[in-house]
């Protein structure tokens, strides 16, 4: 799509595609696509954006511009848009490259291995069932023995669990570090001992499970290639930020503070005598 396409328009003024690209900046990088992909989201983002255009436009015709108080904000704002863009350029010119940024990855990875440790984890799949009394022990019941008994753990997790997150993956909640779930769910998931195994009905404040193991992992340190996208994206960061902080300290020592005129500001903010 065109920058300057037209997504809302009045008497006045109107909103396009650039627009609701530049409000998007104050959002995290990795929500923007997220965020920009629902209609709704758009529409609702260009209905304000239009709200204080029109406001914005109505407050120059008053001549609230000319207030010294709103020059000042706007000469804060102007500095804020104009800095973040001189520090985009500052993290492109500082950005390395995939080989440099995995090999500097792989040595951080060496350098400190107990970082990578992990405790013994289980994966597990479990089935909910809603409620606490009778009728719902009976069909939990019926369930532990239907799979201690063959039955696909996947498809009745599928077709009885309340949760459904979990439901429609066959019930399976991947691997379960200890403190991840409740208490009595990680107790009867961590003493189920062989693969295979299905625990008795394990009552939480959630309902009734029961569980299957599907893997136990021992502790030990991660491999490499499972932490190596966190480092890549930790040393890139590390190299745009070491460049931001250097350029921020040598323009900051070129900056006087006048301490008596400092004090005298905060005095008039003090409480009042």
């Amino acid at each position: 799509m065109a920058a300057d396409a037209v997504l809302l328009s009045g008497p006045t003024a109107k909103i396009t595609a650039r627009d609701i690209e530049a409000d998007s900046l104050r959002m995290p990088e990795e929500m923007r696509p997220q965020v920009l992909q629902r209609v709704s989201t758009v529409q609702q983002i260009s209905a304000n954006l239009y709200v204080r255009r029109v406001m914005a436009d109505e407050a120059v015709k008053l001549k609230l511009d000319k207030d010294e108080d709103v020059q000042a904000a706007l000469r804060v704002a102007r500095d804020k848009v104009l800095s973040d863009a001189y520090l985009a350029r500052i993290d492109k010119a500082h950005t390395v490259d995939d080989k440099a940024a995995l090999a500097q990855a792989r040595a951080a990875y060496q350098a400190k291995p107990d970082r990578f440790k992990v405790d013994e984890q289980v994966r597990v799949r479990h089935i909910l069932i809603e409620g606490k009394d009778e009728a719902a022990r009976a069909k939990a019941q019926e369930l532990v023995k239907a799979a201690r008994a063959g039955a696909n753990f996947a498809e009745l997790a599928e077709k009885n669990s309340i949760d459904k997150g979990s439901a429609a993956r066959g019930g399976d909640l991947g691997l379960v570090p200890r403190g991840r779930t409740v208490p009595p769910f990680e107790a009867a998931a961590y003493a189920l001992k062989n693969v295979g195994d299905v625990s008795d009905i394990v009552e939480t404040q959630f309902g009734l499970h029961i569980i299957k193991l599907e893997e136990r992992k021992p502790a030990g340190v991660q491999a490499f290639e499972e932490v190596q996208d966190v480092l890549v994206k930790e040393v890139k960061a590390k190299i745009a930020q070491d460049a931001r902080v250097a350029e921020a300290e040598k323009i900051g020592a070129t900056g006087k503070p006048d301490a008596q005129a400092i004090e005298a500001f905060a005095a008039t903010h003090g409480p009042k005598k």
